[in-house]
């Protein structure tokens, strides 16, 4: 029987297409920081549990930089600390850049919700399912756009996104696994992005950030969405 941790990095199908007592100051301070190390670390616990570092069994060169390990299942362990790191310069990056021109692909279904999500919340805009081509590279088309940053779920469901992206000379930033080939990558966030739990964990990460650089929030206690709300809900969840 497949483990929790195999389940939830297992491939999701991809939308079918045809071609997350009173006290003193001092001891008030004292208390005030306990409990946000405390909440910190339930955070810290809570994001580890989705699975966002959990890989695949098998690993690239492009992606051996972010494996720390394989667990006995034999699934590579992305490092959670570049995990996060990339995000903070990811969300730096888009906060130098007009946010209505980020585009967010998802050809993955459980990539759906969170992109949404992001979107929603950001302002940026997504790209759900089949990608036309042409979008980045043919000005006649009606859905043709200039973006100037492009963030993927998936260098490969979303390789055609990616593709044109480079030939546009638009920066990449995609959300790799450890099987994924990211030459056309110009900023890997090394996470498992085939689980719901851990793509809906990453986005919710990177809104957070990119809401701080955007000064609509001052820390990550201001953070009133879940990552619940950007998880993809499976149909008996919502029936």
């Amino acid at each position: 029987m497949a483990s929790e941790h195999q389940k939830e990095n297992t491939d999701d199908p991809l939308i079918e297409t045809k071609n997350e007592v009173k006290l003193d100051d001092t001891s008030n301070q004292s208390y005030i920081e306990s409990g946000e190390e405390s909440e910190n670390d339930n955070l810290e616990k809570m994001i580890l549990s989705t699975g966002i570092r959990v890989g695949t069994p098998v690993k690239t060169k492009f992606m051996s930089p972010f494996i720390v390990r394989a667990n006995p299942e034999g699934l590579y362990i992305l490092d959670i600390s570049k995990t996060l790191t990339r995000i903070d310069v990811a969300a730096k990056f888009i906060g130098r850049s007009d946010i209505s021109k980020i585009i967010v692909t998802s050809a993955r279904e459980y990539g759906k919700t969170p992109v949404q999500k992001f979107c929603e919340v950001t302002g940026a805009s997504g790209i759900i399912g089949r990608f036309m081509p042409g979008t980045f590279t043919n000005p006649s088309l009606s859905s043709y756009m200039e973006p100037e940053v492009v963030i993927v779920t998936d260098p490969q469901a979303d390789q055609q996104a990616v593709l044109e992206a480079t030939r546009a000379g638009v920066p990449v930033v995609a959300i790799a696994n450890s099987d994924n080939v990211t030459s056309n990558v110009d900023l890997v966030i090394p996470a498992n992005n085939r689980g719901r739990k851990a793509l809906a964990t990453v986005y919710w990460l990177l809104t957070r950030e990119v809401l701080k650089k955007q000064g609509k929030i001052k820390s990550d206690n201001e953070m009133k969405i879940s990552i619940d709300d950007f998880e993809t809900k499976l149909v008996e969840e919502i029936s």
